[in-house]
């Protein structure tokens, strides 16, 4: 019988699947290689972060009809719709940067544990999906470890290099389109395996040499994301939470509030002392906590302090300010000049000249305490970037401080967004927390003149005490390997500037 014709409308479970290495496989996602079978939450990802919040919104007050059109016309029209709302008019790199830079984080926490192990001993792996391929093939291809992704491809205008939110033929991949993309890929020699989660799914897997059905169990359970293919160090997006249908409703309906509780929140606070603040945050409901022994302001005519923190967010000068009672100086490289001028303690910026930079930080070191973030970019996740050794060069009078941060609802960074808004996304959390942990001041031995120790082995010491505090690894890893990854570019300011102006 050739694999055309082979038809089968009854498979065994996954769990009856034998342990073994298999030579192929062809696995569909949502439902299957995911815990989850709605892929609306990644598709209002991409509404929310390639085109903006009111896009997303449409998107959700439009689900009750692709829900009819998806159980009472054809799953292929309620996806088409779902692309539709999702992609049209937006740019195609825009989709695919979101696609790299933040699905993954959600993809990765959704692997269903039973099916990627089976999918993890297969050879060659292939996804075979109804959802477009821009969309997954990033996640599949570096965490599931895919060799091929069969699903819609989405159109776009040549012109104007935006989607339009149609779908090229043979229209989007379901049921018998599925078992024609695995033949064509395959040919004569059909996959050992096939993985489905659904009765349209039974077309591919009956071409399959062996078929097995993901049921939808309360037992399932998600593959922990350190087993995948790759770590997940750098993700960008405004979203803490997968957008289901009732966490978007929760999300929009804060929205208002969480705006204006964020204003008040910034402005109230902005003119008040900062000994005075760490008080007023707790009654606005921003938790902080500060731990260790946080030094005295310096004697007139000493040199000052200098604090050196992982960089969490924007906020990490102003968290130290509060919990140290005064005002100090801090260096950035691309906060803009508004931000600056609106910033509660001196925010001066820097020019990536290293002389210039140094000269100028030593003169901010001569006035008084300076607060500098080595790694000079943000890191969400458990790590910590590389620190530049400039700031060893400076000082002996080094404090290490460990900061972290909670945050429910919104992240307070981005890459590709405007960072003026970072620091109001933070404070639109419900209840955002806090914590910075001083440690003592680096040892005369550990300090490049006082020890003999060269910068780097200061900064790469420093580094670790910060990391052993908060539990975070170590890596050797740069603010230009963040932004090549999630923005396309080398993180300075030109490069950005460069990217935006030719999309």
């Amino acid at each position: 019988m050739s694999p055309a014709k082979k038809k089968s409308k009854s498979f065994p479970p996954i769990s009856e699947c034998k342990s073994g290495e298999y030579e192929s496989i062809a696995a569909d996602l949502d439902g299957t290689m995911l815990l989850s079978r709605s892929s609306f939450p990644y598709f209002m990802l991409v509404a929310i972060e390639a085109g903006s919040l009111f896009r997303g919104l449409i998107l959700l007050l439009s689900l009750p009809i692709v829900i009819i059109a998806y159980l009472f016309v054809s799953e292929a029209l309620g996806i088409q719709i779902l692309i539709y709302i999702s992609f049209a008019g937006i740019k195609i790199r825009d989709i695919e940067l979101v696609s790299r830079a933040v699905l993954p984080r959600f993809y990765a926490a959704d692997v269903r544990k039973d099916s990627f192990e089976v999918f993890d001993k297969c050879k060659r792996k292939v996804v075979v999906t109804a959802n477009p391929i821009v969309m997954v093939e990033p996640f599949v291809k570096d965490y599931l470890g895919g060799d091929k992704v069969l699903g819609t491809e989405i159109e776009v205008n040549p012109k104007t290099m935006k989607a339009t939110g149609f779908v090229k033929k043979p229209g989007v991949l379901v049921g018998d389109l599925k078992r024609l993309a695995i033949l064509k890929e395959f040919g004569e020699e059909s996959p050992d395996l096939g993985l489905g989660d659904r009765t349209s799914d039974h077309d591919f897997m009956s071409i399959c040499k062996e078929g097995y059905m993901v049921h939808e169990t309360k037992t399932a359970t998600t593959v922990p994301i350190e087993r995948l293919k790759n770590r997940i160090i750098f993700h960008d997006g405004r979203l803490v939470q997968r957008p289901t249908p009732l966490n978007a409703i929760i999300i929009y309906l804060w929205l208002p509030f969480g705006f204006m509780l964020s204003i008040f929140r910034v402005y109230f606070n902005l003119p008040l002392p900062e000994r005075f603040v760490r008080y007023t945050y707790e009654i606005l409901g921003i938790h902080l906590t500060i731990r260790g022994h946080r030094p005295p302001p310096p004697s007139p005519g000493t040199p000052g302090n200098l604090y050196v923190l992982n960089h969490r967010t924007a906020l990490d000068p102003i968290i130290i300010a509060i919990a140290l009672g005064r005002k100090i100086s801090c260096v950035t490289y691309s906060v803009s000049r508004l931000s600056r001028m609106l910033s509660p303690i001196p925010a001066v910026a820097l020019t990536r000249d290293r002389a210039a930079d140094a000269a100028r930080m030593r003169k901010l070191l001569e006035k008084g305490d300076l607060v500098i973030c080595p790694e000079g970019t943000t890191c969400r996740e458990p790590y910590l970037l590389r620190f530049s050794a400039l700031f060893a060069e400076l000082s002996d009078r080094i404090v290490p401080v460990a900061m972290n941060c909670k945050q429910g609802m919104f992240n307070g960074t981005t890459v590709r967004g405007v960072k003026f808004w970072d620091p109001y996304f933070f404070f639109m959390n419900p209840r955002p927390s806090y914590e910075a942990t001083f440690l003592d001041r680096l040892p005369e031995e550990m300090t490049v003149n006082g020890g003999g120790k060269t910068p780097i082995e200061v900064a790469n010491y420093v580094q670790k005490v910060i990391g052993g505090v908060l539990g975070f690894e170590c890596t050797e890893l740069t603010r230009k390997d963040k932004y090549l990854l999630l923005g396309g570019n080398d993180g300075k300011v030109e490069s950005i500037n460069k990217s935006k102006s030719t999309e």
